[in-house]
Order: structure tokens, then C-alpha cells, then sequence
């Protein structure tokens, strides 16, 4: 484990809106140093997650957190940051960190998504490697051979075993897999299903270190709340749109009003094309209309409030290559 914590500096505890247990807005903000007194014997640590696209690690984040931290649909590249869900007990507290698929860069935002994903490498306590009974394990072998050197528990989550017809084919699997990465513990498991999940928890607890907390006791996340509003408009343009829309598609929260029962938050999405754009409004807004109120229902469920919400839709051409844009919307520091 690396002595570089992922702590925030105090500027960033100052500008962010930390979400706490449970999930709702809240006015005072995570202060570095404030940790809770605990008895001895506390333990804490990092546990990343990583793997290939479409293995199911946010399923199984969400599962392992206890709340939906990380956005999911069945299409690839779904996640792009690296997104933070923390668990708390009075015994420990486990930092969870989803991050995106390994993959080739193509462009920019792809190789800031590597860079999430290869510094999850460098940071963790526990490392967890998803795959699942589909996959080539050969699949991104020079990322493999990074995690076959680690020096760190490795759990080998092999995930939607409910699509399995025998025990024979798991067993063939595992041992494939146990030539690749020897060193690391293996856990059959279905995400989807919940199937050795509990168990795979209980196996992260007895790895964790002896440490205080990292982030108070009832922290979820590090991620302020605009981040989330983010993620679930992104989300339902991943579900309602195909081909070259949802990855062309960024969002950001240019307005964010809490008041007592509601919030007014008013976002854009950007594209990065006129054709693009004209394909997310539909005819006569009727598509990203769509996209605004089922994003609104799940905004209010996140937050336990009324939401009102408008979408604009801008062009911002080769956004996914632009440096500049990447630093705004959060891929590059």
C-alpha cells in the first residue's frame, strides 16, 4: 500500500457538499482531522474495484455499499470517474472505489478513464478483480500482469455465475483464471443475484488494516451531490439512446438551489455535434423531455425531496479530446 491516502485537501473538503447517511443534503461538510474517537482495534482501508467493461463491478459496488453510489445499464463504459461508496460500523470502515472498464484509449476521455482505473493500481489495501464466466481472461493482459504483481490481497471476484449450466464449468473457469493470477483468492459470485456477496464482504473485513477512519462515520461518499445529478441524467441518456449518442454526451450542473422541500437544479448536456444534438431533443423535445422526468424521479428518490429540473442541450465539437473541456467536466485535475 502506498503512504498517498485519497484524503481531500482542505480546499476541496471546503467547496464540496458531502452526502451523508442518510442520503440527503446536509449543511456541514466533512472536515479533515475531525475523525470520531474509536476503540482500539478499529480498521479501515481502500478496497478498489477493477476489471475489464461489463463485468459487473458497480452492480457489485452497489451490493457491497448498501446504496446505489454508482450508475448501471448494460451498455459498456457506463462508469467514467472513479466514483467513492463508503461503508461504516462501529468496528471499521471500508472505502470502496468503483472504477471504469480497462480498455484502449481511442481518445482523451478514455485515457483519463485509464488513468482512474491504473491509479487504483498504486492506492488500495484490498484489491478486487472482476471478471465474469464470459470473458477472454486473456482480454487487456498487460493490465492483468499489473495485478498478478501486486503485493496487496487480491480477491478475484468471478461474477454472474447464475448464467452457468454446471459446476463443472465453474471449475474449469477458476482454474484458468488461477494460472493468471495465482496469488489471489478466488470468490464465485452473481452481483445481479447477490449470491457470496455477504461473503465476500466478510473476507474484506478480516483483510482490512488497523487504521482510525478516514472520513467521518456517517460519510457515504466523497462525491459531492451535483456529482450524482451528473451520473443520473447520464444514465438515462445511456438507456434511452443508441450507438454514437450516449458516448458523446457529457453532463454538467450549471445550478444547484437546495430550499427547505425542493431543489432546483438546471443542468447541460453537451454533445459533440449539431446532428447530435438534434437526435437527443427529438421531435419537439419529445426525447430529451423523456430523459428530464426520468431523471427527475430518481434524482428526488436519491435526495428524499421535490426536484425541479431543466435540461439544455449545447454543442461543444471534439469535447472528448479537448483538454480544457476534460478539466471541467472532472476527468483531469
Amino acid at each position: 500500500m502506498a503512504e498517498e491516502r485519497l484524503i481531500p485537501s482542505p480546499e476541496e473538503v471546503e467547496a464540496a457538499d458531502t452526502l451523508k447517511l442518510p442520503q440527503s443534503i446536509v449543511e456541514d461538510k466533512l472536515t479533515v482531522g475531525e475523525a470520531p474517537i474509536v476503540a482500539d482495534g478499529h480498521k479501515a482501508g481502500f478496497v478498489n474495484i477493477v476489471g475489464n467493461p461489463n463485468v459487473g463491478k458497480s452492480t457489485l459496488m452497489n451490493d457491497l455499499v448498501g446504496e446505489r453510489i454508482s450508475i448501471i445499464t448494460s451498455k459498456a463504459q457506463t462508469t467514467r470517474h472513479r466514483i467513492t461508496g463508503i461503508v461504516n460500523t462501529p468496528g471499521y470502515q471500508i472505502v470502496f472505489s468503483d472504477t471504469p472498464g480497462v480498455l484502449k484509449p481511442k481518445y482523451k476521455l478514455q485515457e483519463s478513464m485509464l488513468d482512474f482505473s491504473e491509479g487504483a493500481l498504486t492506492d488500495a489495501d484490498i484489491l478486487l478483480y472482476v471478471t465474469d464466466v464470459v470473458e477472454d481472461p486473456t482480454k487487456n493482459k498487460e493490465f492483468l500482469d499489473k495485478v498478478a504483481r501486486e503485493k496487496i490481497p487480491v480477491l478475484l471476484v468471478i461474477n454472474k455465475i447464475d448464467l452457468l449450466k454446471d459446476n463443472a464449468q465453474l471449475e474449469e473457469i477458476v482454474t484458468r483464471w488461477k494460472t493468471l493470477l495465482p496469488n489471489a483468492e478466488v470468490f464465485p459470485c452473481s452481483a445481479k443475484e447477490r449470491f457470496n456477496v455477504d461473503n465476500l464482504r466478510a473476507r474484506i473485513v478480516e483483510l482490512l488494516p488497523l487504521s482510525p477512519p478516514f472520513f467521518g462515520k456517517d460519510a457515504l461518499t466523497d462525491k459531492p451531490a451535483r456529482f450524482f445529478v451528473t451520473e443520473i441524467i447520464r444514465e438515462k441518456i445511456l438507456l434511452q439512446y443508441d450507438k454514437e449518442i450516449p458516448y458523446s454526451a457529457e453532463v454538467l450542473v450549471e445550478k444547484f438551489e437546495e430550499k427547505d422541500h425542493a431543489i432546483h437544479i438546471m443542468a447541460v448536456i453537451y454533445v459533440e455535434r449539431d446532428s447530435q444534438k438534434g437526435i437527443l431533443i427529438g421531435k419537439g423535445g419529445e426525447k430529451i423531455k423523456k430523459v428530464g422526468i426520468e431523471a427527475r424521479k430518481d434524482i428526488e428518490k436519491f435526495f428524499d425531496k421535490r426536484v425541479y429540473l431543466e435540461l439544455f442541450v449545447k454543442v461543444e465539437k471534439d469535447w472528448r479530446n479537448r483538454e480544457n473541456k476534460l478539466k471541467a467536466f472532472g476527468y483531469i485535475e
